[in-house]
């Protein structure tokens, strides 16, 4: 991987808002597709709609579902993540089924696969997916603390961890991402901590878990890898992004910083009575992420499912990769100050 010596971090611009509450209620995840489309999963303990994959475009527009509630094919009861394969197949979890669901880009059914229980191959609660080099499915076996890889058709190829707060243990782990030389980050929910580990299973190293420190992490859920081997972690009862660098130092939190746009503007802008209290509140707290559970890196952007607001917040990372020659040797005690 080519990851590289140093960046020049010069801020992480927000971008733009998607979805709304009545439409993406409770977005656990969200990824762009091809023509122009974003895909949310929403969950149906928000209350409104269901469990389904909302349909949206760049400009905000709302351009139906696909799947619904139930336990059929191309239903879901708790999904969890959603992820594209090469042939832009929408991929999905669902924690209270215990299966792993293939559709097309239009919603047609293509397969389902999982078995629950605990022995090899079965799984108890799979919640976040990712998919390796060679286009298998790595999935998070939350209930029974370890990751386990299959091809896409289902069928079983290893595993690795199980419950502990040790190396290479894992209690509840939630998250996942891949980096392009096959390395495995772990969001590790109940120990608080991300965990990196070989394309095999090896553990490297962790980070995140300094309770007392800025960088230490409350119920790491969604985890993405970009091209400069970044780490971003929903860091959910933080309410944040906090970012990572390759070799597991904190670097820095985005909060959030979400505008009025599109279909939620259009609704405030043409509703009398929300329109009065919104004249009434105070906006401060309104532009912040609130439990945010899933980060994905797609198209040079950082999309976040805002579950606690209903929405999606796109980012966009501006850097400049450093050759050695450009800048000092690290040193002990870095300390920047600018007047």
């Amino acid at each position: 991987m080519n990851v590289p010596h140093a960046l020049f971090r010069c801020g992480f611009p927000y971008v733009k808002t998607l979805g709304m509450r009545r439409v993406t209620s409770g977005a656990l995840d969200a990824t762009p597709g091809p023509d122009n489309l974003v895909y949310v999963l929403v969950r149906a303990d928000a209350g409104i709609g269901g469990s389904c994959v909302r349909v949206l475009n760049w400009e905000d527009d709302d351009l139906g579902t696909l799947g619904s509630t139930g336990n059929g094919d191309g239903n879901f009861q708790w999904p969890t993540k959603l992820i594209l394969d090469q042939d832009q197949n929408l991929i999905i979890s669902d924690e209270a089924l215990n299966r792993i669901t293939v559709m097309g880009k239009d919603g047609s059914f293509i397969s389902k696969w999982g078995e629950y229980g605990c022995d090899k191959g079965q799984i108890n609660h799979p919640s976040s997916i990712a998919l390796d080099q060679h286009e298998n499915i790595l999935v998070v076996d939350s209930f029974n603390h370890r990751i386990q890889k299959f091809t896409k058709g289902g069928d079983y190829i290893t595993h690795w961890g199980e419950y502990g707060s040790g190396e290479g243990q894992l209690n509840f782990p939630w998250g996942i991402a891949t980096r392009e030389d096959g390395h495995v980050f772990v969001a590790d929910w109940r120990n608080n901590r991300i965990q990196e580990f070989t394309a095999d299973g090896e553990f490297v190293r962790q980070f995140g878990s300094s309770p007392d420190d800025i960088s230490g992490l409350n119920r790491p859920a969604g985890l993405a890898v970009d091209e400069d081997g970044d780490v971003y972690v929903a860091d959910r009862n933080n309410h944040r992004v906090a970012i990572f660098d390759a070799q597991g130092r904190y670097v820095q939190q985005i909060l959030g910083d979400s505008q009025l746009m599109g279909m939620a503007r259009q609704y405030v802008r043409t509703n009398p009575v929300v329109l009065r209290l919104r004249e009434m509140s105070r906006l401060d707290d309104q532009k912040h992420f609130r439990f945010p559970v899933s980060v994905t890196i797609a198209k040079g952007l950082l999309w976040v499912a805002d579950y606690g607001s209903h929405r999606v917040q796109v980012y966009k990372k501006d850097s400049e990769r450093l050759e050695p020659h450009e800048l000092e040797a690290p040193r002990n005690s870095p300390k920047l100050v600018i007047n």
